[in-house]
């Protein structure tokens, strides 16, 4: 049977403040220059969950699109939807929530989710300018 990917995309608002607690205020201010406003700073996010498998010869998917939005949404859009991932997000506590951080904090969410597909990729745009890949690894 061929392997297929198929894409969702999901978008969420959020805030946050790129900050070390064991650097000094100096020195957060110079590895993070404005993303280290102590009075947050926000991004409207876009997530690309990508999935792989075979086609299911009863139904033609790889896995149903609606079924892998809901569980999207269940396991990561809810928690992270108008947030502080600073304050708000328990599964990015004491984690500095960078865009690199926060994609892999979601793909170990969401990986055990996707069955019968298995989690191939996630994309996550920060900012139309800025996206970081995570494959698993």
């Amino acid at each position: 049977m061929p392997l297929v990917a198929i894409t969702r995309i999901l978008r969420f608002n959020a805030a946050h403040r790129v900050y070390n607690p064991a650097l000094s205020d100096a020195e957060n201010d110079r590895l993070f220059g404005k993303c280290n406003n102590p009075n947050w700073h926000g991004h409207n996010y876009t997530l690309e969950v990508t999935v792989e498998g075979e086609v299911d010869p009863k139904t033609g998917y790889v896995i149903d699109l609606g079924d892998l939005k809901r569980v999207a949404e269940r396991e990561l859009i809810v928690h992270l939807d108008h947030k502080n991932l600073n304050l708000d997000v328990p599964f990015m506590s004491g984690t500095i929530p960078t865009t690199e951080n926060l994609v892999v904090a979601c793909w170990r969410i969401l990986a055990p989710k996707v069955a019968p597909a298995r989690l191939a990729k996630l994309r996550l745009w920060e900012t139309e300018n800025h996206y970081v890949d995570y494959e698993g690894r």
